[in-house]
């Protein structure tokens, strides 16, 4: 019999406890780590933030991929996941709240804009009232051409993501439990707030 590793424990014990923040009982897996930072040009990439970051299962493949110099700031509300993510990242900034990303960015390194969003959230959980407030920091936060590359388990987001952004592909993955999609949207130069 195989043992759970220690990541898939707190992954799964977080998810017993508060199934609507977590989205998923086990972490990304590998082939939806890569399909997130494959659709993204990292040697445009200075700066980058990982939104629900977890156990780190996409974090790892970010890590693979961006080029030296580039800032990353991983955003995580669980206590514990964010603990382990400090021991295993201490070059990277961690923060707790999306919902306070842009004043973080201010407080950092003098980063005022990202290159480039990647988000586990899973925004179909939150009440619409909080998905406003995420969307709302995500697109103050990304620069005009900006990527915002996000996986959910439904297409039932795409309607609000396409209020806010260009969606440029949606892709299924199969292996990954469940099964995701990949969303590539890209910021605008003008964002025209739909309602």
């Amino acid at each position: 019999m195989r043992i759970m590793s220690k990541e898939v424990r707190l992954f799964f014990r977080k998810f017993l406890r508060q199934p609507k923040q977590i989205g998923s009982a086990i972490p990304s897996s590998r082939f939806l780590s890569e399909s997130m930072v494959a659709a993204i040009p990292w040697h445009n990439v200075k700066a980058v933030a990982e939104l629900g970051a977890g156990t780190g299962a996409i974090t790892q493949s970010i890590v693979r991929s961006i080029y030296p110099g580039t800032e990353v700031y991983l955003f995580e509300k669980d206590t514990r996941m964010r603990k382990q993510l400090i021991q295993e990242y201490p070059e990277f900034i961690c923060a707790a709240n999306v919902a306070n990303m842009q004043r973080i960015l201010e407080k950092g390194s003098g980063v005022d804009q990202l290159d480039c969003i990647v988000s586990g959230l899973p925004f179909y959980n939150f009440p619409q009232q909080l998905r406003n407030q995420l969307m709302e920091q995500i697109i103050g936060a990304l620069k005009p051409g900006g990527l915002f590359v996000a996986f959910q388990y439904s297409l039932q987001m795409k309607k609000q993501m396409s209020r806010h952004f260009k969606i440029e592909s949606i892709k299924f993955v199969p292996m990954n439990f469940p099964p995701a999609f990949v969303y590539v949207c890209r910021k605008e130069n003008e964002i025209y707030w739909k309602k």
